[in-house]
């Protein structure tokens, strides 16, 4: 498990994680989104322990994570902000992760290497950069972490190469509950692939739920009453209502049943819950104003 518990890091004064909390259980893939700027990858170099919070816990396993060789041995990373030594193969760099990583597997760093159809012998800074990410992942895997880290892993990255990519994430969680916490812009793909989301802004939690659970929770209802009702809506939680000439358009938060109870209580006329996609509650948990998610997709 990855237990990030009321974390807080600042940088020249300024708040860029703020009390944070994130709970990645063991064996699941855990989707984090925000605005840019939201502190996902501060939050992700935290617990890579590349920084350290100001203050709060941050613990893999059970054990702190910074400055702990062993735990961070356990971890494979794919940073947004790829480095290789320079000069060096991808050959070069997988005998220096054997030598660091003691659960190094280099009959997997072969295979996924012809699968990925890069050269060994080529020298990395020659790779483009989407060859260059899908290194750096054949890298992380090849150590079989038990816990993935990925900051925007697809990015730049064609249709089939990112299926491969979760082909084999997949594959790794069901063989060996491998824990991941991944990091993503691309919010249609997270929705395919995710178990749990947390949705972060201003280096806050905004809301972190099963994604199954977030999705049955959030509903998007067309309504139109014969007589006008002021009051229609006072007892739900509206996340963002608008007037689309005779029918209200809302967003809510709350049980399909509830929402159900409350507005039939004015016999509507036209009564439409439709499904919302992990897109639409992004932009509607966060408010929906332009500033907040300026950049998101």
């Amino acid at each position: 498990m990855i237990e990030v518990r009321n974390v807080v890091k600042k940088f020249d004064g300024v708040k860029a994680l703020d009390g944070l909390n994130i709970t990645v259980e063991n064996g699941s893939i855990y989707g984090l989104v925000g605005t840019n700027g939201a502190g996902k990858t501060t939050i992700i170099k935290n617990i890579m322990g590349i920084l350290k919070p100001d203050s709060g816990t941050i613990r893999i396993g059970g054990e702190p994570v910074f400055e702990m060789e062993e735990v961070k041995g356990k971890i494979g990373f794919v940073s947004d902000d790829l480095y290789f030594f320079p000069g060096y193969t991808l050959k070069e760099m997988g005998s220096y992760y054997s030598g660091v990583y003691p659960r190094w597997n280099n009959e997997r760093f072969t295979d996924m290497t012809k699968n990925f159809a890069l050269d060994m012998k080529k020298k990395l800074s020659s790779f483009s950069k989407g060859m260059q990410k899908q290194a750096a992942f054949i890298l992380a895997m090849s150590t079989m972490p038990e816990y993935l880290v990925l900051d925007e892993p697809i990015d730049g990255l064609d249709p089939i190469v990112r299926l491969k990519v979760w082909k084999y994430i997949i594959n790794d969680v069901a063989e060996r509950r491998m824990t991941v916490l991944v990091s993503s812009h691309n919010l249609r793909e997270m929705e395919g692939y995710c178990d749990h989301i947390g949705i972060i802004s201003k280096g806050r939690m905004v809301i972190e739920r099963d994604l199954e659970d977030l999705k049955s929770d959030v509903h998007k209802v067309q309504v139109a009453f014969r007589e006008p009702q002021e009051h229609a809506y006072e007892d739900l939680n509206v996340l963002h209502y608008e007037k689309r000439g005779s029918v209200d358009l809302i967003i809510v938060r709350d049980k399909k049943e509830k929402v159900e109870e409350v507005i039939g209580r004015y016999r509507p006329a036209v009564f439409d819950m439709l499904p919302l996609s992990l897109e639409e509650i992004f932009i509607y948990e966060l408010g929906g104003v332009s500033d907040e998610i300026d950049g998101i997709i």
